[in-house]
């Protein structure tokens, strides 16, 4: 379903993760409209596209790590699917939120990269998402989302270790309206600077698609997830769930594979 969606990332929406991702530095000289507000967005699938960014990546049970040696991390995120509308002159008018689901947008800490993107995708199965939904009655407070958590685990030799603290989803620097708004004007107005790119321009060589699924940003580390890098055998658990319901909730589950 997700094929001809663009497929968007928000970087810096939730505290401390960018410091202790180590990323801070690459957003030194981007300017934000306030102190907690996200650096920008970025890409990680481009339908239709010819570039890295057009090889669809998301896999709902299998993670294959880089070829070339690389760090990579589980970045553990809720991932909202909305309508885009546009108006008469192809601008991005407003986004309707239509569900959410768990996603890992796994990232390799790769020293160079010029965008976040070159971080994001390098392979079919380099991002997980949850094989289920939930339907986003309002986004807004007062809806299904309020109670939410997002938690993250990975099983490693047999011992499952936290990954990503427990977070309420109501703990995202933007959220609801205030981050869609912002994502609007994101996806309208951000230039091609430093690690960030023009999405306006993505969105044209892309046919302006109807949908866009956007993975609205990682959580901090637990102290297990922010030391190690995942490895062949690893088993990574991604998990929302209704604080006053645990039953109801949605989960990831992958496979960490060496690529063959």
């Amino acid at each position: 379903m997700l094929r001809n969606a663009i497929c968007l990332g928000v970087a810096g929406n939730f505290a401390n993760h960018l410091e202790q991702a180590g990323e801070v530095k690459d957003f030194l000289n981007v300017e934000v409209e306030e102190k907690d507000a996200p650096k920008g967005i970025f890409p990680f699938y481009l339908p239709n596209s010819k570039s890295f960014l057009g090889v669809y990546p998301i896999s709902k049970d299998t993670l294959v790590l880089p070829e070339y040696e690389a760090n990579a991390q589980v970045e553990p995120e809720i991932g909202v699917l909305f309508d885009i509308e546009y108006d008469e002159e192809k601008k991005v008018k407003d986004l309707k939120a239509l569900k959410f689901t768990v996603f890992n947008d796994t990232t390799i800490r790769k020293d160079g990269a010029l965008k976040i993107s070159e971080k994001k995708s390098w392979h079919e199965k380099s991002k997980g998402k949850g094989s289920s939904w939930i339907n986003i009655d309002k986004f807004e407070v007062g809806g299904v989302m309020d109670d939410f958590h997002l938690r993250s685990f990975v099983i490693r030799d047999g011992v499952k270790y936290e990954y990503g603290v427990d977070a309420p989803l109501l703990g995202y620097s933007y959220f609801y309206g205030k981050l869609k708004n912002w994502l609007v004007d994101k996806m309208n107005n951000q230039k091609d600077f430093g690690p960030l790119e023009d999405i306006s321009k993505h969105l044209k060589e892309c046919g302006y698609p109807k949908q866009a699924f956007v993975s609205i940003g990682a959580t901090a580390y637990a102290p297990f997830g922010e030391k190690n890098y995942l490895k062949d055998g690893d088993e990574v658990i991604v998990e929302a769930y209704d604080k006053n319901d645990p039953l109801r909730n949605i989960i990831l589950t992958q496979k960490v594979k060496n690529p063959s």
